[in-house]
Order: C-alpha cells, then sequence, then structure tokens
C-alpha cells in the first residue's frame, strides 16, 4: 500500500510502501494525533519513518490491492 502523507511547510509529500493494512495505518494515526505524538510508518524493506503528529497537514491512503504488471499468457 502507497501511503502519502503532507507535513507542514515541507513542500514535497512524504511517500511510503509499506506492506501494513489501511486499517492499521488509521488507527496509528488517531492515536499520534490523540497523543500529539509521533506517527510511525514501516515501510516494505524494514526502514521506518517517524513524523510529528503535530505537522501532519494530511494522510493519503493507496489502494492494498496491488496490480499485476507484466504480460500473461494467451491461450488460442
Amino acid at each position: 500500500m502507497e501511503i502519502k502523507v503532507g507535513v507542514r511547510d515541507v513542500p514535497r509529500e512524504v511517500i511510503v510502501e509499506t506492506n501494513e493494512s489501511g486499517s492499521a495505518i488509521e488507527a496509528a494515526l488517531a492515536e499520534a494525533l490523540k497523543e500529539q505524538g509521533l506517527l510511525t510508518l514501516t515501510d516494505e524493506k524494514g526502514r521506518k519513518v517517524i513524523i510529528p503528529a503535530a505537522q501532519i497537514a494530511y494522510v493519503e491512503l493507496g489502494s492494498e490491492h496491488t496490480r499485476a504488471v507484466g504480460f500473461g499468457a494467451v491461450n488460442n
């Protein structure tokens, strides 16, 4: 899943590809905003991105289902 986070006063958004579900991301975001703490996201390679909740402008969650890319075999 692709997650885009807009950070206040930063011209570029933070983009993270993760294996976490959308509901898990929403729960982590809600908790970070409630506690005025940190939103911690872990990407597909295990790296962590930490963003102060007070600086988050928006969060965009992509589709949880990935599209297959490539050519399939065609049976005639």
